[in-house]
């Protein structure tokens, strides 16, 4: 279905490193299936959405069109690519230099907007610090009304300042017109998993207290820090992964059934579980996070710098680029069942997922397999594959009664073999259309803030640093000690 139209997508850094990455190529892909209605027209019709993006860099259109050519273009992939649709994609984009310090410059936008009709969308593809001044440039030239702003993270430092960033974006839209980007809510799998749990009666009946043991979520990363060590010093696993991805993952994974799939019904439950999570003081901060810093190491057959050794990073830092957590939920549904957190960079291997372990036979009836967490599990792996994969025991062939782990496997890429959205395809659209479920309202944002503050308060009056962990690895001993003590461990497989 085409988007409603017409629409002017604003795209604020616009030769940054997210633009060049994520954001245009998703707009791209979008506009090649005909999502941004018809790509035949690309004048100022109507029939068609704009693109107008803005960056301090003089230039004009066309040099910005060259600039996508030798930026953007490599970040599609060959699968999607048409070099016809591609051409007509860039004439739909124009370009304005504007420097965002300069009040009066957004004066100057908005005689630029005024021609075109529709919905405007402004897309803040740029660092938290220009949030504030981008958003009271916008509301000094009344370019506030009949809009649309987006927000990427980190959106603040810490709950202080993502409530000072909060308010500045709120005295210039209202509530309903701030769609704060997390794109892994835009994943398949996520979807799926609100479709496992309230669409199948299979399932709902077994996601309790009383039938999971535990239930661990990971997002890891082979990767470094890629060049950006000074963004990164400044950010940290905790901020970067913890308290928003991971945390929104938990709270979908923990909601109850919403009243409806209505934005509001939706975020809603998420922040009751938010709210739930039992509140953490030094002594289990001690006890239950786990802090870690790569050192060098090797990933696949190559050898990787340790983390003080890549650019931009002190040699003394003490910035954590590992996270391992236990949390747990003070609710009627998940009293009692620990959820395991981790996130780091220059891991084993390149793997988000979801691991459901269920409780073992109340008696070992047929052997001591049955008796072990985790024999029925199941995994909801977000990257590199999407998949979710129901693990049981079954009887292995031959004589005696041995049994044997066996899955059933969802492979959604073999399953459903028509176009795929990726996770930034799928939210720009949700923001073309006005839909705001998969977006973080702000009480959820500031609840996450809240819960993740006793850690940052405790790390930064210890003297001891991060644990260290050699690059290629699954992070310090002591994430693994922390399943340890529940008689359970970290779940790694290849899909």
């Amino acid at each position: 279905m085409n988007t409603p139209l017409p629409y002017t997508f604003v795209l604020f850094g616009a030769t940054g490193d997210l633009s060049l990455r994520k954001v245009l190529p998703a707009l791209f892909r979008a506009f090649r299936t005909g999502q941004l209605g018809s790509d035949a027209d690309t004048g100022d019709g109507g029939h068609a959405g704009r693109i107008l993006a803005i960056a301090r860099k003089p230039m004009d259109a066309a040099a910005y069109h060259q600039w996508c050519e030798e930026h953007v273009r490599g970040h599609i992939k060959p699968d999607v690519w048409d070099e016809g649709a591609w051409s007509r994609f860039l004439a739909t984009i124009d370009y304005m230099p504007l420097d965002l310090g300069r009040e009066a410059e957004f004066s100057v936008l908005a005689e630029r907007l005024a021609p075109r009709q529709g919905v405007r969308i402004f897309y803040l593809a740029t660092g938290p610090s220009l949030f504030i001044p981008i958003c009271e440039g916008l509301r000094s030239a009344k370019l506030n009304e009949n809009s649309r702003i987006v927000l990427e993270k980190p959106l603040g430092h810490d709950l202080a300042s993502s409530e000072a960033i909060n308010d500045a974006v709120g005295a210039s839209f209202r509530e309903d017109q701030i769609y704060r980007i997390d794109h892994y809510l835009g994943k398949e799998a996520v979807q799926n998993l609100l479709a496992l749990r309230f669409g199948n009666a299979i399932f709902e009946p077994l996601w309790r207290r009383e039938l999971i043991d535990s239930i661990q979520i990971t997002i890891a990363e082979e990767i470094g820090v890629e060049g950006r060590g000074e963004f990164y010093e400044q950010t940290g696993a905790l901020r970067d992964m913890v308290q928003n991805h991971l945390l929104q993952l938990l709270a979908i994974v923990a909601m109850e059934p919403p009243l409806s799939m209505d934005a509001d019904a939706v975020r809603d439950e998420k922040l009751r579980v938010l709210r739930s999570l039992r509140p953490l003081d030094d002594d289990t901060v001690a006890r239950h996070v786990v802090r870690g810093q790569y050192g060098g190491g090797a990933i696949g057959k190559s050898a990787v710098p340790a983390y003080v050794d890549e650019p931009g990073v002190p040699p003394s830092s003490q910035t954590e680029t590992f996270v391992a957590l236990k949390a747990e939920i003070d609710n009627w549904r998940w009293a009692g069942v620990p959820f395991y957190l981790r996130t780091g960079k220059r891991l084993g291997e390149r793997v988000a997922e979801i691991v459901v372990n269920y409780c073992p036979t109340p008696y070992p009836l047929l052997g001591e397999a049955t008796a072990q967490a985790g024999a029925n599990r199941l995994v909801i792996r977000l990257q590199p594959n999407e998949s979710m994969r129901l693990y049981c025991l079954a009887k292995q062939p031959g004589e005696g009664m041995t049994l044997q782990s066996v899955h059933l496997d969802l492979a959604f890429d073999q399953f459903f073999r028509g176009h795929r959205m990726d996770a930034y395809e799928r939210l720009l659209l949700d923001v073309i259309n006005g839909r705001l479920a998969l977006f973080v309202r702000r009480d959820e944002q500031e609840a996450a803030w809240r819960w993740v503050a006793p850690i940052q308060a405790y790390w930064s009056r210890q003297h001891k640093g991060p644990k260290r962990y050699a690059a290629g690895t699954w992070g310090p001993p002591a994430a693994s000690a922390l399943l340890a003590q529940s008689g359970t461990s970290w779940v790694e497989e290849d899909n």
